[in-house]
């Protein structure tokens, strides 16, 4: 990346107060700024730095009114914290469309790639797959037959995903994520053995979805494991068949989901958060470390704490009283 201060006006729908041809190339925090790089002032707590940094460029907001003399050239704009944002955006966004050769890959001649997709060294794309255009797709993938992929999408390496997935639109796949593996279900057997159910259905990851490395999304046993539009799955976690996550779920890293579980809209998973099997998740739901849910949660808008889950607030009314009693 390398942009003027105008240039960097024009994308973040600013102003230019100073040079308007300074020439930025890289990110730095207001603390770090140095020649050629471009920081950002959002947070009352650093206006110090704003009178010391070396950045060439500092993103400011519009109303913002210096005290002593800013060295930067300043690009007024309505909010900074969400202009960098932006600006971090559009960065990446350029760097990956640099890259537009195809590596080292087996990919099956009924495969259809859309326009500008990038595909890395020894992935496997398999019959009859689907990938839509600008999706960048890194080295070591492998997508099994009928995938699905939407437009604009970043698939890391190691990435697994069986047959029949289907992903929408601007989704990112970490390293090593595995979708649409086998649920985990078998049958007692009247000797003591166990018979493996088979699952035949898929996995449905809808527009905007973040999965986290090493996290594992595990294919229906029947129709189709979905995750929401918007969902945030973090490292580490796992999401078994069957199971829907509602539009704008977040979840931290360590996050386990038993099988058939539907979890509503907009609620927060934090780590090491356990789910049981066949439940209901209201919308707005909020789930501390280490929660561990038994049971349904039907009222929207509960933050629940401890293992089994109960209001946080008992929770905390409780553990004052209990890690007293020695």
């Amino acid at each position: 990346m390398k942009l003027t201060a105008n240039q960097l006006a024009q994308i973040l729908h600013g102003t230019v107060d100073g040079d308007p041809n300074v020439t930025v190339s890289t990110f730095a925090k207001i603390e770090h700024g140095k020649k050629g790089s471009i920081s950002f002032f959002a947070n009352p707590k650093y206006e110090k730095y704003v009178y010391t940094s070396n950045a060439s460029v500092l993103l400011v907001n519009k109303d913002f009114q210096p005290r002593q003399k800013v060295s930067p050239t300043m690009v007024r704009v309505p909010d900074a914290y969400a202009a960098v944002a932006e600006l971090l955006r559009y960065a990446a966004r350029e760097r990956r469309m640099h890259r537009s050769h195809r590596g080292l890959s087996l990919i099956s001649w009924s495969a259809k790639l859309g326009k500008k997709v990038y595909v890395g060294s020894f992935c496997s794309i398999g019959p009859r797959c689907v990938i839509g255009r600008d999706t960048i797709i890194k080295n070591n993938v492998t997508i099994g037959e009928d995938t699905v992929i939407g437009e604009n999408c970043l698939i890391y390496p190691g990435v697994r995903i069986y047959p029949g997935t289907r992903i929408g639109n601007n989704v990112i796949i970490h390293e090593n994520a595995v979708i649409g593996s086998d649920g985990f279900g078998n049958v007692p057997q009247s000797d003591g053995t166990w018979q493996k159910i088979e699952h035949l259905g898929n996995v449905v990851i809808k527009d905007d979805v973040e999965i986290g490395a090493n996290t594992t999304i595990d294919r229906a046993q029947m129709e189709s494991t979905i995750i929401g539009k918007g969902v945030r799955i973090d490292n580490l976690c796992m999401i078994a068949h069957n199971v829907e996550i509602g539009d704008n779920t977040v979840m931290a890293a360590q996050t386990g989901i038993a099988g058939s579980t539907k979890v509503g809209k907009n609620c927060i998973f934090a780590g090491q958060v356990g789910i049981s099997g066949h439940l209901t998740i209201a919308d707005n739901t909020t789930l501390c470390a280490q929660t561990g849910v038994g049971g349904n949660v039907k009222e929207k808008g509960q933050v629940l704490m401890g293992s089994p889950a109960i209001s946080h607030v008992r929770y905390l009314k409780s553990y004052a009283k209990f890690k007293n009693n020695d």
